[in-house]
């Protein structure tokens, strides 16, 4: 790029007004509030002179600018008045043609945008052609025509980086990487995709292009968790919300392909909240494309994270909207959800399984979405059964099966898939095994049960599980490890449901150890039996809970017993959770609270206690047990009690407990805007021998997580149920986020959290401890103590000081919070992970 970059110096004999619309057009790329009024001004002065052309270019460079600071129909206002100019030079219609492909591809008429482009091309200067085939490619992409799309990039950026090197030709050749990286993300190939934004950084960085250096940015979020690095992609997300301010279209762009990469992480709470502030900036700027496809994720994390009939109404407008832009082949994802959704708030009827059936053919009918087909058809199956219709069920299910056999073979350890079957490896894999391996596995195990061979069934879902695991060690791509994860899920929780009609306390044990280790990667270990966690009990007892549909379940573990009982009705223990932490919020209400805390402890623990009796407890919670501040109950008052994510994951975090011997290293810090933290802070360091207090800032709470063996944060905490990792600890320079720690090479050995909710889980699909605490578990953490209610000020302070007490007096972590509890009445704390072995 030698030559000159101004495009003046050959045209020399271009109308000055000419020359200061084409000069406003370029300031338009790097300020475009200024180029508006000066392209206005010109726009004046051409029409008193009569110079027609420079009036066009002067529209043209108002559509760029308004382009820039996202007002798309101002933009295409103009290039329409530009382009119905008559007795101006055809290039110059057609470079106002050029311009529209972009604006009519992102109002939401792509197919529009490719018969502008072709009126355009015959009239365009071939590097012009070079600059319109980068707008073609977006309009393509946007179709699903990844493989033309590529085409279109490659042969723009062949000629473009022949180009004099104007700002304008830089502005395309940036522009026509950072399209073509996208466009490789959208295929899975995520290593060229890096390649392309790196390098369109570079351009932008050096050219001044700050528009196109923000949008390369904005792609890193998105990158970066399909990569696998959450931790990277939430910092990426805060640069570039910041590079992005001022201009909502491509900030709420940003955030919708943040959140599609979340989602197919399998984040869907933090996909939802990122889609919550796109999707009403992508209205305002009327990015109809963008908001369509934001408005179908919407629908899909609406439906998992728990809100079926939300998640109906967002899918049929997605629906709307992509009819209307005459996307065909994305409108059967939003028919699945709607029907998904039905299927969620029931009945289920014959009608709705037929239509199941014939929304998974349409699936099928595009490439891509073949492994949803799949996924559809079993839901069909299971819903056909629910009406007695067998004979549908049994079809499906044959569908599913029909190549099931011993010739099948997972790819070896190590082959790259794609997330689209364009690629001819992925292809070949794709014929060989068209339906993904825990489909498969599931619809073998469904009709086992069904032929009431139940030992066929569970061979099926071990078979099953062994080969996810296999081949979710051998995928590179994030997003088709979380698919597998996802539906390996399913398969597990169905082996659950085969093992609770068994009825054998062991096997459902076995079983819900195999969900929990699949259903939360981050938690998962090797698995254990019965008997190596009685040996690790001691004179305790292990509470194991099972979600059975609607019912609650228990599996005990004892020195002398292994139980299985039915607890009750799943939603009547959630309602009383719910009453008793409505009750604790309120001290003026301590009655209440009590006789609800009474009649939950009934429910829960009653046909437990016999055997129990006055034991130490290990709790492992599901479903809306995980917000149960278990210390409230009367019967654990004063009793050490654990909560851990799995048995195996309570018997991982007690082996890398710290054992007593040499004193811990002790870091405590306070955050802002509590009156007590500073003198809670004091009397913690003053209770650990050579204990310090850390400045409550990210930066050092960081480093005493990373080095320290306990770290005590005093400082408000603020838990996002439906977005776990967006949690945090506010802290006097920002908030200490659950992502921020996923960067963290190992956190201290023992964690308090003495803040409000900082303790609180949820997952939407019902999986492991999520939040702060279990953040901190899933880094190796032994033991966290943390707040599941709002906390007073000087409650906290009293219940901490008297636990650090406690504490260097010799006594485990959960020993300690449950006599501290005792001493203060302050009942809102949980000690999570292994919390039975004293540090001291």
């Amino acid at each position: 790029m030698s030559a000159s970059s101004d495009p003046h110096d050959r045209h020399p004999d271009l109308h000055p007004l000419v020359r200061a619309a084409e000069a406003a057009m370029m300031r338009s790329l790097i300020d475009p509030e200024h180029a508006l009024r000066a392209s206005r001004a010109v726009r004046e002065a051409a029409r008193r002179d009569g110079c027609r052309e420079a009036e066009a270019v002067a529209l043209r460079s108002m559509a760029l600018a308004a382009r820039e600071l996202g007002d798309l129909e101002g933009a295409e206002h103009h290039l329409r008045a530009a382009i119905a100019m008559t007795d101006i030079p055809p290039e110059r219609v057609a470079q106002a043609r050029l311009s529209l492909v972009t604006v009519r591809t992102e109002r939401g008429h792509p197919l529009q945008a490719l018969r502008v482009a072709a009126l355009a091309w015959a009239y365009l200067s071939p590097l012009d052609q070079a600059k319109l085939d980068t707008q073609r490619a977006v309009a393509l992409a946007r179709l699903g025509r990844h493989q033309e799309a590529i085409a279109s990039c490659d042969r723009a950026l062949r000629a473009l980086v022949k180009a004099p090197g104007t700002l304008d030709d830089r502005r395309f050749l940036a522009g026509g990487l950072l399209n073509r990286g996208l466009i490789h993300s959208c295929r899975g190939d995520w290593d060229a995709a890096l390649r392309d934004l790196t390098a369109c950084l570079g351009i932008a960085k050096h050219a001044g292009l700050r528009h196109l250096e923000r949008l390369s940015a904005a792609n890193l979020p998105f990158l970066s968790v399909r990569r696998g690095d959450l931790a990277a992609a939430f910092k990426h997300y805060h640069e570039a919300e910041d590079t992005l301010f001022g201009y909502p279209e491509r900030l709420a762009t940003m955030r919708a392909d943040f959140a599609g990469a979340l989602l197919a992480a399998h984040q869907p709470g933090e996909a939802r909240a990122m889609l919550s502030l796109a999707v009403p900036d992508l209205e305002a700027s009327g990015a109809r494309v963008a908001l369509a496809e934001a408005r179908l994720k919407l629908a899909q994390v609406e439906l998992l994270t728990g809100d079926p009939t939300r998640a109906w109404q967002v899918a049929e407008q997605a629906a709307a909207e992509l009819a209307e832009q005459q996307r065909v082949s994305w409108l059967p994802l939003a028919r699945e959800v709607v029907l998904r959704s039905r299927l969620a708030l029931g009945p289920v009827t014959r009608e709705l399984v037929g239509e199941l059936v014939e929304c998974a053919r349409e699936l099928e009918e595009c490439d891509e979405h073949g492994a949803g087909a799949a996924a559809l058809r079993l839901i069909a199956a299971e819903a056909a059964l629910a009406v007695d219709d067998r004979g549908t069920a049994m079809a499906q299910l044959a569908r599913l099966t029909r190549n099931a056999g011993p010739q099948e073979r997972r790819p070896p350890a190590g082959t790259r898939l794609t997330r689209l079957a364009s690629e001819p490896q992925a292809r070949q894999l794709a014929r060989t095994s068209p339906i993904p391996v825990p489909v498969r596995q599931h619809a073998l195990a469904l009709r086992s049960a069904l032929q009431e061979d139940l030992a066929g069934a569970f061979a099926a879902v071990r078979d099953g599980l062994a080969e996810v695991s296999g081949c979710v060690e051998g995928l590179e791509d994030p997003s088709l490890r979380a698919h597998a994860a996802r539906a390996g899920e399913r398969l597990a929780g169905f082996g659950l449901e085969l093992a609770v009609r068994d009825g054998s306390a062991r096997a459902v044990f076995e079983w819900s150890e195999r969900w929990r280790a699949v259903a939360a990667p981050a938690h998962a270990c090797a698995l254990v039996d019965p008997d190596r966690v009685r040996a690790e009990l001691g004179r305790g007892a292990l509470v194991e809970y099972v979600a059975d549909r609607d019912t609650l379940l228990a599996v005990l573990i004892t020195g002398e017993r292994l139980l299985l009982r039915r607890i009750g009705d799943l939603r009547q223990v959630s309602e009383a959770i719910l009453r008793l932490r409505y009750a604790l919020r309120r001290p003026a209400q301590r009655h209440d609270a009590e006789a609800a805390a009474v009649a939950l402890e009934e429910l829960v623990l009653r046909p437990l206690a016999p055997a129990i009796g006055d034991r130490p407890l290990v709790v492992v919670p599901v479903a809306g047990l995980h917000t149960l501040p278990w210390g409230a109950l009367p019967g654990l008052r004063e009793r050490p009690v654990s909560v851990a994510a799995g048995a195996a994951a309570w018997l991982r975090a007690r082996a890398s407990a710290r054992r007593a011997g040499v004193p811990p290293t002790l870091v405590a810090a306070a955050g802002p805007a509590l009156s007590h933290a500073h003198a809670e802070v004091e009397h913690v360091v003053r209770c650990h021998p050579g204990g310090r207090s850390a400045p409550g800032r990210v930066g050092p709470v960081m480093e005493a997580l990373a080095t320290a063996d306990v770290v005590h944060l005093a400082a408000h905490g603020v838990f996002h149920s439906r977005s776990p990792l967006v949690s945090g600890i506010t802290l006097e320079d920002g908030a200490l986020m659950a992502y921020d720690l996923l960067d963290l090479p190992r956190t201290a050995g023992l964690v308090v959290l003495s803040a409000c909710n900082s303790g609180m889980s949820r997952t939407p699909m019902e999986g492991a401890p999520l939040g702060l605490s279990g953040t901190f578990l899933s880094k190796g953490t032994s033991c966290v103590i943390a707040g599941m209610l709002p906390v007073g000020d000087e409650s906290a302070r009293a219940l901490m000081s008297a636990f650090h007490e406690l504490l260097t007096a010799g006594q485990a972590p959960d020993a300690a919070l449950a006599c501290a509890a005792a001493k203060t009445g302050e009942l809102g704390f949980t000690c999570f992970g292994a919390g039975d072995l004293p540090v001291y």
